[in-house]
């Protein structure tokens, strides 16, 4: 039904700068978005291949990244959410046109992990 584009482990970090460091300095993750609060990494050989770091001190710029474990970006996140209301599944945040381009909805997985299915406007 609805392509996968990829897969993002989103992570809380009680120390961003720290998490710069081994990311980007360690890791050699390119650093693709750096905002108050969220930090998008991305492999300089493998751009879909991501990681999110949403810093716990500040509030109200982590996107909802510390709400959710994986964000999954997808062609029609519209579709999906209809499905998942169809399923009966737990969506824990409705769906959402966000003001920076994005359509999106949470999701509970089975063991309670909470899921962003995303989709680029």
């Amino acid at each position: 039904m609805t392509n996968i584009r990829r897969a993002i482990p989103n992570l809380v970090v009680e120390d961003a700068e720290a998490a710069k460091t081994f990311f980007n300095g360690f890791l050699g993750f390119e650093i693709a978005m750096d905002e108050a609060g969220f930090v998008m990494y991305r492999s300089p050989s493998n751009p879909t291949a991501q990681i999110t770091t949403a810093d716990l001190k500040v509030e109200g710029q982590d996107r909802g990244i510390k709400d959710a474990d994986v964000s999954v970006e997808v062609e029609d996140a519209t579709a999906l959410h209809a499905l998942a209301l169809e399923q009966g599944l737990d969506v824990v945040y409705p769906l959402t046109d966000e003001p920076w381009g994005v359509r999106r909805f949470f999701v509970k997985a089975p063991g309670g992990h909470v899921i962003n299915v995303a989709q680029h406007l």
